[in-house]
Formats: structure tokens, sequence, C-alpha cells
């Protein structure tokens, strides 16, 4: 296949991207074999430049379709010579991309995900030869999580060191690899918790420095800090310590930081530190009287044991500003279980989109109406371990509902106002077939559902969320 003359049913595309050597020697692009054009029709009910609506056309693969396929190759630009790579290793790629270049231009890497999304591999094109190899890889029996989450980094672009992201323990973690052998060379995170992001990588200190959730006894496990670690793994360092949910921004040279944090209980305080966290300054000072004084009150965060018995649970519950404890309040459920995140709310309550860009403040102006409204993070969803995501494989319908209800039966257990025998849901997007899928598969629970929005049919949804959690052959 001739990528300079486009042959065959092959196209020079930009699919994996296009990478230049450092020494503008060579160039990495890919060969596009393409595959089925579906197309979808919709109405523009009010387009911008007529009164009339009008019918627009776009591309939009499904599950199952034939895909276009990557296949890199290699040009040597000043003999103008095009280098076969052959694709053994990565014959039939969902995505393929992050191509970079090591510094002496003798190879060129990038990221392969297996079509099903249980095989991830690190791989490196030799400049010379064309010859590929794999430097690290993950392989699963249900998926990877690639997502949302991966991480690779090539350590000063040498390709002798790479640090990996993987979930290879039962959590998500990082590796360092020697890339001459492909062997690991050492763990650099461990432990029952959730490394979120990598935030820089500083390879003269040989330090890193990332989010994580579900380090800090005694908290809510989704609460995200940050810390520093060095490349063999010793010498952890907590950077934000205070009980909530931290956002950090740091200077581009890393010695100071604005750590802004609150829970859905406690408002936004922004604080500048040095990157030793000597605290400077505090740039932002809650001040909610006139929000109280108006009958604010936070949700309660509230935890349960799941469908194991074993398992937290987390969610909260939201009153009516009128609240009467004597009373009985039918109980109405806000469910988003996409699971690609976590949505239960954890930064301040009443600001932020939560739950499919619904506002978290609805949820009040409806428990307000006279409900009791909670939101429950179930298994299948992201950000705790991997069993506990792998409850959504190929079974999106579980939804967490044995989860979810257990959780609102120990919250019945324990208040005699939530009325158990009145639980209604609503939901959008996910959330819609997630409504649905209670009046389905739990009716004798769930009475009433709205949904809105709604993918109720996994085969006529979008092709890249839909295989990666309930798999390739459909």
């Amino acid at each position: 296949m001739n990528c300079f003359t486009s042959s065959g049913a092959a196209i020079v595309n930009s699919g994996v991207g296009a990478a230049i050597s450092c020494a503008v020697s060579s160039l990495l692009t890919d060969c596009l074999p393409p595959g089925y054009r579906r197309e979808v029709t919709r109405v523009i009910s009010s387009p911008p430049d007529q009164v009339q609506p009008k019918v627009d056309v776009q591309l939009y693969p499904k599950p199952g379709d034939a895909i276009d396929i990557d296949r890199p190759v290699l040009f040597d630009v000043a003999a103008k010579r095009q280098i076969d790579v052959p694709f053994e290793l990565f014959a039939n790629p969902i995505q393929m991309g992050d191509l970079k270049w090591r510094k002496d231009s003798a190879g060129v890497r990038f990221e392969f995900d297996q079509r099903g999304h249980q095989v991830y591999r690190l791989i490196e094109v030799d400049a010379a030869s064309g010859k590929p190899r794999v430097i690290a890889e993950d392989t699963s029996d249900t998926f990877i999580n690639s997502y949302s989450r991966s991480f690779a980094h090539d350590v000063g672009g040498e390709g002798k060191e790479v640090i990996w992201m993987s979930e290879r323990d039962g959590w998500n973690h990082l590796y360092l690899y020697d890339a001459k052998s492909t062997k690991v060379k050492n763990q650099i995170t461990r432990g029952a918790f959730v490394v979120r992001q990598v935030i820089k990588v500083d390879e003269k200190k040989r330090q890193i420095w990332f989010a994580a959730n579900g380090m800090r006894k005694g908290e809510d496990p989704y609460l995200q800090h940050y810390y520093r670690i060095d490349f063999d793994g010793r010498n952890l360092t907590p950077i934000t310590t205070t009980h909530a949910y931290h956002d950090v921004a740091f200077s581009s040279d890393m010695q100071f930081y604005v750590d802004t944090y609150s829970r859905v209980d406690q408002a936004n305080i922004a604080k500048l530190h040095k990157a030793d966290g000597t605290e400077l300054a505090q740039l932002e000072t809650p001040d909610i009287a006139r929000l109280l004084e108006a009958g604010f009150k936070p949700p309660e965060v509230f935890t349960a044991k799941g469908r194991d018995g074993k398992t937290d649970i987390w969610g909260v519950i939201v009153r009516p500003q009128n609240f009467d404890p004597n009373k009985k309040y039918p109980v109405i459920e806000n469910i988003y279980a996409g699971p690609h995140s976590s949505f239960v709310p954890k930064t301040f309550w009443p600001f932020g989109p939560h739950s499919s860009g619904d506002k978290v403040i609805g949820m009040q102006a409806l428990a307000d109406m006279g409900f009791i409204v909670v939101q429950i993070d179930g298994m299948g969803t992201l950000n705790r371990s991997k069993a506990f995501h792998d409850k959504a494989w190929k079974d999106i319908g579980d939804t967490g509902f044995p989860d979810r209800i257990a959780w609102h039966k120990a919250a019945a257990a324990k208040y005699n106002y939530y009325d158990i025998s009145r639980v209604g849901i609503y939901g959008g997007s996910a959330g819609g077939q997630n409504s649905l899928s209670a009046l389905v598969f739990q009716p004798d629970f769930y009475k009433v559902a709205v949904a809105y929005a709604g993918c109720f049919d996994n085969r006529m949804d979008k092709i890249g969320w839909n295989e990666a959690w309930m798999g390739w052959p459909i």
C-alpha cells in the first residue's frame, strides 16, 4: 500500500496524526483503509442563516460498524522513500495516537487501543527499519479504561524509561518501565486509592506531581488531593491536607500553587502556597451569610453498604427547606450512572454542573416541592477500584441498582420520614437510559421515572462510549 500515490482504497490521513522527527529526517503519518461511512440525518429547526428548518447529515459510526483502520507509515524525507511498518502489533485499533519522537530521532512511539478495549499498548517504531515493538502493555478480561484514564511519558525523550498508567493491580497506578528491556523497574504508586491525573513529571529531580482520591483514611474516598512522589515510589508527600475536594493550579515552574477547595457543606476557600506548602496568602474567604438567611441548608453526605455488604456506597440527601421530620416524604433519585466518571457532587453545593449538565441547585428546588431528593454513585461508575468499575462490563443495565436500593433501604431504616414505598427516579442522556431501566429491571422498587434524551438501545448510540463498556464484537 503506497501512501505517496494513495493507491487502492488507501488515503493519507491524520487519524493517528503526523509527527516529524527532531532532525526533520523522518515523518510518521498513517494510511487509512476506510470503514463504513454511516450517516445520520438531523433537522436543524432554527438555523442561523434562514427562517425555514433544514436537513443536516453527519458521520456517526455506531457500535459494531466497520471503521477506518489506522496504518502508520514512515517516510524518509530526504530520500522521498516510504518505509512500510508491519501492523501485526496494532492490527485492529479503535484508536491510536499521541505520536512522539525520541530526541535522537531513532524512534517514534504511539499508543494503541485495540477494538474491544481489552488490549492497550505503547508501541515504538524504529526509524531506520520501520520495525515496531511493544514497550508497555495492559490486557483485561473486561475493559481497559482508556476512555478517561491513560498516561505514557518517555523520560527525557530518550527511549530509556517510560512512566505508564495501569489498573493491573486493581487500582489506577503509575509504573516505571525500562523501555529497552520492556520490563517494569518498579511500581511508583501503590495502595487502595486512584491516581486521577499526572500534573507534572520533574525529570531532573525524578519526581511526579499527581492528583488522587481515596488515599486519606476517614474521608469521603472521592475527595481529590494532590501529592508528590519519587520515581522509585519513595517519599510520597501530600500537597493538600484539608478535608475537602481540591483543585490546584501550579505555576509553570512548580514553585507556587493556588489551592481552591470545598465540600458540599463548605464554601470555596482559595489559598496561595509555596511549593513546600508554606501558605502565603488566603485569596478567597467565603461569606455565605445571605445564603443562610435565605434558608440554605447543605445536603447530607450519606453512606451505606452496597450489594456485597462490605463496600461503602456514597451519596447525598437533599431535604426541603421547610423540612418537617414528623412527615413522610416521597423520594426522588437523580441518576446518572455512566461508567466514564462518578457524579455525586463533592464541591460546594449551590454551584457547578453535575449529572449530565443538571444544576444541583435544581435538586433543592425539586425537594422544596415536597420531596426528599438523593443522588448516589453505585458500582459500575468510576473513581473507585477496578472491581467496583467492572460491574458495568457488558451490563450497563445493572446501573448499580442493587447498591442504590441497599442505600435507599439504609436511609429509610435511619430516617422515619424517608418513604421507601414511594421512590421515583429521573435523569438525562445515560441517566435517561438508567431511569427507564429502573422501571424495566426494578419495578418493585421504583414506582415512576422521568427519562429524557436517553439512549434506550446501545446499538444505536455512538461507537466509542458504548463499545468501551459493552465490548466488541456486539
